[in-house]
């Protein structure tokens, strides 16, 4: 299933190359790493799907395709568990 943002969650990524995820319902931000960054970045290159994408970066950053595939599921979950992201059917 495709990871997309909740409704009302918008993200940039900051001159640092940081990933900050805004919450307009309370005008929460959320600051992540700029490897974050990066796997925000192919997400949505890959339409939010998190196989793809991780394949990407595996290939980019020369590591384990099930490692990095495993590293982008535990921080989806992080998102979801923050309320940032949702999957879409």
């Amino acid at each position: 299933m495709p990871v997309r943002p909740e409704h009302g969650v918008t993200s940039r990524v900051t001159e640092d190359g940081c990933l900050e995820f805004l919450t307009a319902a309370d005008g929460t931000s959320y600051r992540c790493s700029p490897v974050a960054a990066a796997m925000w970045i192919a997400l949505r290159q890959h339409e939010g799907q998190l196989g793809p994408a991780a394949e990407m970066l595996a290939e980019l950053w020369s590591t384990d395709p099930k490692n990095t595939r495993t590293d982008m599921d535990i921080w989806v979950s992080e998102l979801r568990d923050a309320g940032l992201v949702r999957d879409e059917p």
